[in-house]
């Protein structure tokens, strides 16, 4: 009624769907709608098929999608098997849910022939992935195209897990993120595991006088255990030690009490510029990360896009056509 203020949660929500409507330069919302309007429902049914059967595919997508964006674009070209490939550097050795994605496009090329982009199933992937494991949904959106180079030495400036924070913020501000985005996109540690081999030099020879100081002691056994001295490099541990198929704030907890399992995230707790956001993330909880996460992400599906008639649309992933 005129004259009445609107009540604040309803203001916050209104504020939540405009930040969660985001277009890119060259995407929209509903790219689909006309020439392939199940587009979106296919990768979603596909993605939940294949997560309910393996709940861990859900941070394999996640992660999947945040490897190909950060290395020429948005543009699906981590998916390109071959030798010299980005599939074939180091750090995507470990990359999971290719299946998922060649499923989904099998389906997207009966439905609608050559119309839906690699790079958008797996922009829509993620995001299912995400909502799958209990975190919000957003919209996505859609209208990219589909790279044609994919070289291994181009793998070089993904963000890596001995990365201290100055050198993470450069690698985002490079692709156009804040140290928001940058606290923010590596919540996604939320979900999934990863490898004693990228960590476990925290937990014996650190320093002259032992293990990373700042792991709790209380939990230096429990990741010990783990990950013996000489053996396991490739035993698999949490990322959110308690919740690790569960996309929620908790990660944030952990960080605050000294259980971060990455030198680079445990480093976003001791660092004064990183530390603002992840402390905002332990006080107001799930609901406000889950949000500024979807923002974050359209933000990174949005980097260096091809678009337009750049690119093509792949017949199969994992292959230029």
């Amino acid at each position: 009624m005129e004259g009445r203020s609107l009540h604040p949660l309803v203001c916050l929500l209104l504020a939540l769907a405009i930040v969660n409507t985001v277009h890119g330069q060259g995407t929209r919302v509903g790219f689909y709608s006309s020439a392939c309007p199940r587009a979106e429902f296919i990768v979603r049914s596909t993605v939940q098929s294949h997560v309910r059967s393996d709940p861990t595919l859900a941070a394999g997508l996640l992660r999947m999608h945040f490897h190909d964006c950060f290395v020429q674009g948005c543009d699906a070209s981590v998916l390109i098997a071959g030798a010299g490939t980005e599939r074939t550097a180091f750090a995507n050795l470990g990359l999971r849910g290719y299946e998922v994605i060649d499923d989904a496009k099998t389906q997207l090329e009966a439905a609608c022939p050559g119309v839906v982009s690699c790079a958008d199933i797996l922009a829509l992937a993620a995001r299912d992935s995400v909502v799958l494991s209990g975190g919000l949904s957003w919209q996505v959106p859609t209208g990219r195209r589909d790279g044609r180079i994919s070289q291994a030495s181009d793998v070089n400036n993904l963000p890596a897990p001995f990365d201290s924070v100055d050198v993470q913020k450069q690698k985002f501000s490079a692709k156009g993120l804040n140290t928001q985005d940058l606290v923010t996109l590596v919540g996604g540690h939320t979900i999934g595991t990863t490898a004693c081999q990228f960590f476990s030099n925290r937990l014996y020879n650190f320093t002259a006088n032992g293990p990373d100081s700042s792991i709790n002691p209380s939990f230096l056994p429990q990741l010990r255990a783990l990950c013996p001295q000489n053996s396991g490099a490739s035993n698999r541990v949490a990322l959110d030690t308690g919740s690790q198929n569960r996309f929620d704030a908790s990660y944030f907890a952990n960080l605050r009490n000294g259980r971060g399992i990455l030198q680079s995230d445990q480093a976003l707790w001791n660092d004064a510029s990183t530390k603002t956001f992840v402390q905002r993330y332990v006080v107001l909880k799930g609901l406000v990360f889950n949000v500024e996460f979807g923002r974050s992400m359209v933000k990174m599906s949005n980097i260096e896009l091809k678009t337009g008639t750049d690119g093509e649309i792949r017949k199969i992933c994992s292959a230029i056509n």
